[in-house]
Parts: structure tokens; C-alpha cells; sequence
């Protein structure tokens, strides 16, 4: 038997048409990443959780010269979420990034690991996670579940 995997996604022309509620979430995401520690790849990422009951959890990437030793803008927030906020729902993630190791018109992804993290928060809350990526050139992504990057994750 074939089965096939299907999803429907937003894609916008620009992060600036979004909700005012995801333009504040796009803001904070950007200031995070902002304050990344990329000096190997020089590919800054910022993200930003959006709990249910308004909190806003910031997360950007971490390297470090013993490579793999750092850690995904993605994951630090989610970690810092699930450390910090336990009980709590992440209604939409928020990712951005700026840099040369990817080109501006290359539409930005997390990497697997993340997306791995992104769906075994959605599995925990048991509900799912919106997920806003802005490219480089200001296009954005808008998924409505984690789910959707990653169909056949490891676990349930």
C-alpha cells in the first residue's frame, strides 16, 4: 500500500502582513537573535515562544568551539520553557536567522534536531505548536503544527 503525506502551510510575502499579535512575537524573536554567539558560522537564529497565558520565551543560538557543543536558538528556548514553565502550553514558536551560510532566498528551516524537540513538546502539551519561520528576504512561513516539519518524528 502507498500512503502519502499531505500539509498546507502560509506563505506570505513579507513577516509585516502577519497578526499584530505574531508582529510583537517576530520582534522579540529578531532581538534574540540579536544577542546570538555565532562567531564559527556567523549565522545568527533567534526564537521566541508564545505561552498560552502570554509569556514570551526568548532562545538564540549558542556555539562553541568543540563543535557540537553548542546548541539551536530552537532548543534553548523550548529547554528554557519546559525547565522554567513546566505546566504551561507554547501556543506558537518563532524563528528567525540572518547569515551567509544559507542564501537569502533559501527558505529557512529548523534542523532535525529541533524539529524532533519542537514535535516531543507538542506530544507533552498535547497540543499543537504554531510555527512562524521569516527567511532572510522577509518570507514567512506559517505552519500550523510542528507535526507538519517533521511526519514520521521518534517516539509516538
Amino acid at each position: 500500500m502507498r500512503e502519502q503525506f499531505q500539509f498546507k502551510y502560509d506563505l506570505l510575502k513579507d513577516w509585516k502582513e502577519l497578526p499584530s499579535e505574531d508582529l510583537a512575537l517576530v520582534q522579540v524573536a529578531y532581538a534574540a537573535m540579536d544577542r546570538a554567539y555565532a562567531p564559527y558560522s556567523k549565522f545568527l537564529v533567534g526564537a521566541a515562544l508564545l505561552l498560552e497565558d502570554g509569556t514570551v520565551v526568548e532562545g538564540n543560538n549558542q556555539e562553541n568551539v568543540a563543535f557540537p557543543s553548542g546548541m539551536c536558538a530552537e532548543r534553548v528556548a523550548l529547554f528554557y520553557a519546559g525547565a522554567t514553565y513546566p505546566n504551561a502550553v507554547i501556543k506558537t514558536i518563532c524563528i528567525v536567522a540572518q547569515g551567509e551560510l544559507m542564501p537569502a532566498s533559501f527558505l529557512l528551516s529548523p534542523c532535525g534536531s529541533c524539529r524532533q524537540v519542537l514535535l516531543e513538546s507538542e506530544n507533552r502539551q498535547r497540543k499543537a505548536i504554531r510555527v512562524i519561520v521569516v527567511n532572510q528576504d522577509m518570507r514567512t512561513l506559517i505552519l500550523d503544527s510542528a507535526k507538519d516539519l517533521l511526519p514520521f518524528g521518534f517516539g509516538k
